[in-house]
């Protein structure tokens, strides 16, 4: 792994800040599953009353949190589907906890919208995430479903040709 140094100045702060603005945008996609809000009104709540107060989650990305919160309910039915063709046979996405669906749908949203992200980040960027909200079998739930979602729509990353099956946007 590349050091901070190794990658040049600015590039950790980066990481911290995308993080940080991935951290918030699971919790501003709960926010919107919960109450029904729009993305733009939870945006503007997380920028104004959020962000800067929690001292321990660090300075988010605000251009980043915001094109992930915009975007899951924008792609909402294509993002659902896919994570549907991710999970186990009989396991509809209603069924899954509401804090693992705004997981997956905020990284399904990377996965398809954000090619500058490697898939690899995006991966272990929400299995962390999974990690600071649940500390049993979830996280793994959570990577095992985001890599299938990955090797069906990022697979020359992987150094593979797509599935004929490829899981469709």
């Amino acid at each position: 792994m590349m050091t901070a140094q190794a990658r040049g100045p600015g590039h950790e702060r980066v990481g911290e800040t995308r993080h940080a603005a991935r951290l918030a945008a699971v919790q501003a996609v709960y926010q919107m599953e919960l109450t029904g809000d729009d993305a733009e009104s939870v945006v503007s709540e997380f920028i104004e009353h959020r962000f800067g107060s929690d001292k321990e989650m660090g300075e988010p990305d605000e251009e980043f949190f915001g094109a992930i919160v915009r975007g899951v309910p924008h792609h909402q039915a294509e993002i659902d589907n896919a994570i549907a063709k991710c999970l186990s046979a009989g396991w509809r996405l209603s069924r899954v906890d509401s804090i693992l669906r705004a997981i997956l749908r905020a990284a399904a949203f990377e996965l398809i919208s954000r090619k500058d992200v490697p898939a690899k980040v995006v991966i272990d960027e929400y299995v962390e995430i999974a990690h600071a909200f649940f500390a049993g079998d979830e996280p793994a739930f959570v990577n095992a479903a985001l890599d299938k979602l990955a090797h069906g729509k990022r697979a020359a990353e992987f150094g593979e040709t797509a599935p004929d099956d490829e899981l469709d946007f």
